[in-house]
């Protein structure tokens, strides 16, 4: 009889996440992704159902690894909350199952796992892509993923300073306040990226934020919001300059609207430059657009309906479930064998 599921909350995925080990399995997840041998990787289309009586949808994001033996799926409640609410507008959830016997092995939080690995492939890209001896790095956005990515970046890259702009002076100063290291509060997204190796865009923005003229060459950017094909952070000159990588290329030209847009091709898939198939343009102006942050609010309720319309399952985009399930497998692995180090380390 299978064992009742472990229940892994926000603390302990906290406690047991590490970057210097999610990297190194992100990076194989990727490259099994890219050779699309479905013996690595099966990752269908994620799904809404809507939840028309709480104005919300749920979405699913199941992913399959054969050869590795690993079933899992992200389940994402999210709301359009009125203003002042205090009940959360997103809620993610990632279960693990057994793929011979189909039991639940464990159910994870799933904000901090989704924080952790998009930044982390993010820096995965930087890794690959940014010219070495990289010494600026510039955020624009203060938010969870902004912070997510100051930390991976600065862990794993040894950068002299740190730039960060918000649309608010107070986001910017609350983003510096809840860091540890030096960081800079740029008055302009133009000041914070002028001159900077890398930046990194997190934005809630549906226009371009970041663009070209400011960029110098081989400069590489991670960018990360703009999840709508209507949306964008980066303009056309950034986007057509550049040499653009992704997590998915079918992703980003269906759901990135900096790709769609503007009309930019995907030269590669960050895991067929881990396969080595494909080159890194290090000495190059290099853009990498992570289709890892499902944006599933915005994706969703300007598709709202009534009546029969509204209870019909909907379909969007790709998004990068593998990534979860890599993530999950090691949250899983090391709380069972009892092997995460003690919180608050």
């Amino acid at each position: 009889m299978a064992e009742p599921p472990a229940v892994i909350w926000r603390h302990d995925v906290q406690r047991l996440l590490r970057y210097r080990e999610l990297v190194p399995r992100l990076e194989e997840a990727l490259g099994k992704f890219s050779t699309r041998d479905r013996a690595e990787v099966i990752q269908p289309v994620r799904t809404t159902l809507p939840l028309q009586k709480h104005h919300g949808f749920l979405g699913s994001m199941p992913t399959y690894m054969e050869n590795d033996g690993v079933l899992c799926t992200k389940l994402v409640c999210f709301y359009q909350r009125e203003a002042g609410s205090t009940l959360p507008a997103t809620q993610a959830t990632v279960i693990l199952l057994d793929p011979e016997c189909g039991n639940v092995k464990a159910v994870i939080d799933g904000e901090e796992v989704t924080g952790m690995r998009t930044a982390a492939v993010s820096a995965i890209s930087a890794k690959l892509l940014m010219s070495p001896g990289a010494q600026v790095l510039a955020i624009l956005g203060t938010g969870k993923q902004a912070l997510s990515h100051y930390h991976i970046f600065t862990e794993m890259f040894p950068f002299k300073e740190v730039r960060v702009w918000s649309r608010t002076s107070e986001g910017a100063e609350r983003f510096c306040r809840s860091v540890a290291g030096p960081v800079t509060a740029c008055a302009s997204a133009e000041e914070a990226v002028r001159g900077a190796d890398a930046i990194v865009t997190a934005t809630s923005s549906t226009e371009p934020v970041l663009f070209g003229r400011w960029v110098k060459a081989g400069a590489h950017v991670a960018a990360v919001g703009a999840c709508r094909p209507d949306w964008r952070e980066l303009d056309d000159a950034l986007m057509k300059e550049a040499v653009v990588y992704s997590d998915s290329r079918d992703g980003a030209m269906e759901e990135s609207g900096d790709v769609v847009l503007s009309g930019a091709l995907v030269f590669a898939e960050l895991g067929e430059v881990l396969n080595g198939t494909k080159p890194a343009h290090r000495e190059k102006t290099t853009v990498f657009k992570s289709l890892g942050e499902p944006c599933w609010t915005c994706a969703l309720f300007t598709h709202r309906a009534s009546g029969p319309a509204a209870c019909r399952s909907l379909s969007f985009g790709t998004g990068m479930g593998v990534e979860d399930a890599v993530s999950a497998k090691l949250i899983f692995d090391k709380w069972k064998a009892g092997t995460g180090p003690p919180r608050g380390v």
